[in-house]
């Protein structure tokens, strides 16, 4: 039975949800002020408020366009492309770096690009109609902004997305710390899956009934770096940092690692409070692990297969190719974890701000709406959340289908599953959320504006499954 939303397993309570109105009738002493500001002072320090640029720009030209990839050899695929490769090229800068990237659109249809995870300035967070007008066919836009934040991210187009991300337009930006210990290979892995006919021609029909009555597009050809069936070349005795970044329309992964017991050291891109082993976590579309994995010397000329657990049949998805009598020394240090990382253990006996209710409805374009409080789209301003004070949200899924929940421009907390808490010792960005299930989140946003929050299966999302939030 797949357990939701996490590696943490947790039961239902049968009696079903407490109310705030009955949790503090059974807590009268709770007093909701003083708390919050307890709840708000474990918080401090936990991440940066704001960062002062070091005053280095560096400066990137994409370029979005159709391209030809090989996916699965001998086959070349139609793609869109940033710079003719998929996934597009990793951008790395520095902590305290300005990243300026100016993307060009060549493509027959406006495009945008949405950094997922970073906390950017508002109108640099590549939204259509909330943050920015779209990028026409021959137009170009300059995104430029100072990471508050070291970790793994990734962009992608932000409109007609189940489209141009299906079709290869996305990558990675890696923001470095300079104070964490270096790893013998920095590895970024990409997981997609495609949709193929006719040998490796994408599926070209979109958004389709059976994807939005479904978990979104599942492919049937999962890749690493837009290739089927990598070979990663390794020694034995290194210590590698492999940040896991999924970018498919649907799919969830749950990576596994035969033989080797590799440590989550960050979830979306921000360092967990301690490491923790790699265990049945649910990798939704947009989320991201950093793995802290030592080969064995032992390993020298072995072939170390990387499988995909999630639901479905199994699948593999790269292979570690080992070199042959190379053993390195392997280096030693902790590894990363966060300076300061809030307990929150009271804060389920805070009130609910926003309770957001995930559901479908028939109609609409597609011919199926999803919905979030029985509306569609970013024209639904569901909720104000005061800035730097701790809110309390919860995501109620009345849906038997999965959906992946991502809040722009924040980090938050699993408080509890179906009312029963749940311990985990990292931020997220994005939450799977479980069929009939419900969750609860705390955060404190530190960063001002109106922003998405949406499904991240890109069908439901674009069926409807997205609204907008202020931060003020």
């Amino acid at each position: 039975m797949i357990k939701f939303p996490g590696p943490i397993t947790v039961s239902v309570l049968l009696t079903g949800l407490l109310t705030f109105s009955e949790f503090a009738a059974a807590t009268p002493s709770a007093d909701t002020g003083v708390l919050a500001q307890q709840l708000e002072q474990e918080f401090k320090g936990a991440y940066s408020e704001r960062l002062d640029p070091v005053g280095k720009v560096r400066s990137f030209e994409l370029t979005a366009a159709p391209a030809e990839w090989g996916v699965v050899p001998p086959y070349r695929t139609a793609v869109w492309a940033y710079n003719g490769t998929v996934p597009g090229p990793v951008l790395r800068i520095k902590l305290g770096e300005t990243l300026k990237v100016k993307l060009t659109n060549n493509l027959a249809q406006s495009t945008t690009m949405h950094w997922h995870g970073i906390r950017v300035p508002n109108a640099m967070d590549g939204v259509p109609g909330v943050t920015q007008p779209p990028i026409k066919p021959g137009g170009s836009f300059t995104y430029q902004f100072t990471p508050k934040d070291a970790g793994t991210f990734w962009f992608h187009p932000h409109l007609n997305s189940p489209e141009q991300i299906e079709r290869g337009l996305h990558g990675a930006l890696i923001v470095e710390d300079s104070k964490e210990p270096r790893y013998s290979q920095d590895l970024v892995w990409v997981m997609d899956d495609w949709l193929f006919e006719n040998g490796a021609s994408i599926y070209g029909q979109f958004v389709t009934g059976h994807d939005l009555a479904h978990d979104g597009r599942w492919g049937n050809v999962v890749t690493v770096n837009g290739k089927y069936l990598p070979s990663i070349p390794v020694k034995a005795g290194e210590r590698l940092r492999i940040r896991l970044i999924n970018a498919a329309n649907g799919r969830v992964f749950s990576p596994a690692f035969d033989g080797l017991s590799p440590k989550v050291i960050a979830v979306d891109g921000m360092p967990a409070g301690a490491p923790f082993p790699l265990s049945q976590f649910n990798l939704a579309p947009g989320n991201r692990l950093d793995l802290d994995l030592v080969i064995p010397k032992e390993a020298a000329g072995k072939l170390l297969v990387v499988s995909n657990r999630f639901g479905r049949s199994q699948q593999t998805l790269a292979f570690l190719d080992v070199a042959t009598k190379t053993v390195v020394k392997t280096p030693t240090f902790e590894p990363p974890k966060a300076a300061h990382f809030p307990a929150w253990t009271e804060a389920l006996a805070a009130p609910v701000a926003h309770e957001f209710i995930l559901n479908a409805e028939r109609g609409g374009p597609y011919g199926i709406s999803w919905t979030i409080d029985g509306k569609i789209g970013h024209e639904n301003v569901a909720a104000t959340l005061p800035y730097g004070k701790f809110s309390r949200l919860r995501y109620t899924n009345k849906s038997g289908r999965l959906h992946p929940m991502h809040l722009h421009g924040q980090f938050f907390k699993l408080l509890a599953v179906d009312g029963e808490p749940a311990q985990e010792n990292f931020w997220r960005d994005t939450l799977l959320v479980g069929p009939k299930q419900s969750v609860d989140v705390g955060l404190v946003p530190l960063d001002k504006g109106l922003w998405a929050n949406h499904c991240h299966i890109l069908e439901h999302a674009e069926a409807g499954m997205m609204s907008t939030f202020k931060v003020e």
